[in-house]
């Protein structure tokens, strides 16, 4: 293998791209395995194979085209994991409507934002989750409902709405039932879903999703059949998934990890999606990997961390897992050699990207050296390039920090009805600038090393957080952390990093600065420790730093002004 000088890789591959839509697909997969196990959802005892999942799919896909909705219109999906979320992926791209997936999260405002910003048509949303009531939520939004009918709203706050369709069987007056829309279904509803096979294309949108970000709204990620469909694929050929795998699948549909590393990986290669419950629960899921013999299984860092310190984790028979993904937010190295050891997890794999780009534009391959799945991302995708430039868009050398940029197949068309945005992102020559700071090796393996907003300048010094955590994820006694600046007066910026302690145990302020001390260098070492139960952190487990950053500065504050 050549050795690389510059930091730049092109994923050369003899493995063609896919060219069909995501319901051409799906056909084609179910040609093969009609019989074999496409879907299992626990909670809703429901088991489905490819045949079976592919009819169900096609019933709610003409229902949506007899309820009026045309290739192009929008229709929002707003539930916790379930298999009508499932359903719904399929049966949208198989009627050529662009699904647009709404955080479980989400409360009024937000729902009102999402709904107007991409003009959504359609609306599916679950009855409740958790502590979040959608029905309220909606009709607080569109107080029209209670007197509309159903398919025929006509809502002040959010003109583009007219159809809100809940799942259960309650009836909600001005809402139809999940269950109306298969229902709903003619003869004439199926002929058109046969003829739009010739009519839709793969470049099509197909999907929005909303990434987060610390400031300003949302923006909308708008991803094509091509985009998502050959992702999946690529995803898992890297798991080296067949026909007989079981993949547990506890991320959330609404986010690419669910839909695109769980779903569409699997679809692709005849796998079994298992469901193990609405929302992640640790017992769930190693109740679902024993009773279901699942083979992968997907999760974030704090996911993982959650499972193997479960009080009963060692009850529970783990022996037919061998691969999943560990993705989401930076994975420490030492739990990567906990999951591959006491989980039987020995191919599991370590995947990078963002939504914008479908999402994954590294993953590292389960026959991989361990030392390389555990300390990189992997190598870049098939079919994808990815250069690392400095701040004045140079190429650096190889082991050279600086921002990851993705070309391919996999980026975006744009950011839904945001053409600045859109410009900001995408330069001229289609590189998606992804704000990550990253390393590549002379073989090609790249390394995260924080988000360009992430890293911390103390005293002139260029501090990189992901570099002290998994220092620091050395220590016995350190369940997680998270290392983030502060500002100061006197270095620009100092380190603060939150410990969450292994359950039974006890650290001191003093012990984790000595642990330090004559291990990494003075500057590196954190100036504020504080021990929390939990980070705070998004739907998908992703760490919100910003907030504990301004935690930080409010807390500083006040100690500087009591001592004033």
């Amino acid at each position: 293998m050549t050795r690389l000088e510059r930091s730049y890789v092109h994923g050369a591959a003899t493995t063609p791209l896919i060219g069909d839509t995501i319901g051409a697909h799906l056909d084609r997969v179910v040609a093969l395995s009609p019989d074999a196990d496409a879907l299992v959802v626990r909670p809703q005892d429901i088991r489905w194979t490819y045949r079976q999942f592919r009819d169900e799919a096609n019933k709610v896909a003409a229902g949506l085209i007899a309820l009026g909705l045309k290739p192009g219109d929008r229709i929002g999906i707003w539930s916790q994991n379930n298999a009508e979320w499932v359903l719904t992926q399929f049966a949208t791209a198989k009627a050529g409507l662009i699904l647009v997936n709404i955080n479980p999260a989400y409360r009024t405002h937000e729902l009102e934002y999402a709904l107007n910003k991409v003009g959504c048509k359609a609306l599916i949303l679950a009855s409740s989750f958790k502590s979040s009531d959608y029905i309220a939520m909606i009709r607080d939004v569109a107080p029209e409902l209670d007197h509309a009918e159903p398919g025929r709203l006509d809502a002040h706050k959010v003109p583009s709405l007219r159809t809100v369709i809940r799942m259960g069987t309650d009836r909600t007056p001005g809402m139809l039932n999940f269950g109306d829309i298969a229902a709903a279904a003619r003869d004439e509803h199926f002929a058109r879903l046969d003829e739009l096979k010739d009519v839709l294309q793969f470049d099509d949108a197909i999907n929005i999703q909303f990434t987060s970000g610390t400031t300003g709204n949302p923006k909308g990620a708008t991803l094509t059949h091509h985009n998502i469909l050959n992702n999946g694929f690529f995803i898992g050929e890297a798991m080296r998934l067949t026909e007989h795998d079981r993949l547990c699948i506890p991320v959330p549909f609404y986010h690419c990890f669910g839909m695109v590393l769980g779903n569409l990986a699997c679809v692709t290669h005849r796998a079994c999606m298992v469901i193990p419950g609405e929302g992640f629960e640790p017992e769930a899921v190693l109740t679902a990997v024993q009773e279901e013999r699942c083979t992968g299984l997907h999760g974030v860092p704090t996911m993982f961390i959650a499972v193997l310190n479960h009080p009963r984790f060692k009850e529970f028979d783990l022996s037919t897992l061998r691969t999943g993904i560990m993705a989401g937010s930076p994975c420490p190295i030492e739990v990567m050699k906990r999951v591959a050891g006491e989980m039987n997890m020995r191919e599991i794999t370590i995947a990078y990207g963002m939504t914008e780009t479908s999402p994954v534009s590294f993953q590292s391959s389960v026959d991989d050296p361990l030392e390389k799945r555990v300390a990189t991302v992997g190598r870049i995708q098939p079919h994808l390039e990815v250069k690392i430039v400095d701040a004045e868009g140079r190429i650096v050398p190889v082991g050279t920090p600086g921002e990851l940029l993705t070309r391919g197949y996999s980026v975006m068309r744009e950011y839904w009805g945001d053409e600045e945005r859109t410009r900001e992102a995408i330069d001229a020559s289609r590189w998606m600038h992804t704000g990550d700071l990253a390393v590549l090796d002379e073989d090609g393996y790249c390394n995260i090393v924080g988000r360009i907003k992430d890293m911390v300048i103390r005293g002139g010094e260029n501090i990189y957080p992901r570099e002290i955590e998994e220092f620091l994820y050395t220590h016995p006694k350190i369940a997680d952390v998270q290392v983030f600046g502060v500002p100061d007066e006197r270095y620009g910026e100092q380190l603060c990093a939150w410990i969450n302690i292994q359950e039974g145990e006890m650290l001191t302020e003093d012990e984790v600065i000595q642990f330090c001390r004559d291990r990494i260098a003075h500057y590196k070492v954190p100036r504020h420790i504080r021990f929390v139960e939990a980070f705070p952190m998004t739907v998908t487990g992703k760490i919100q730093k910003f907030i504990m950053r301004q935690k930080m500065i409010e807390e500083l504050k006040l100690e500087i002004s009591r001592t004033a």
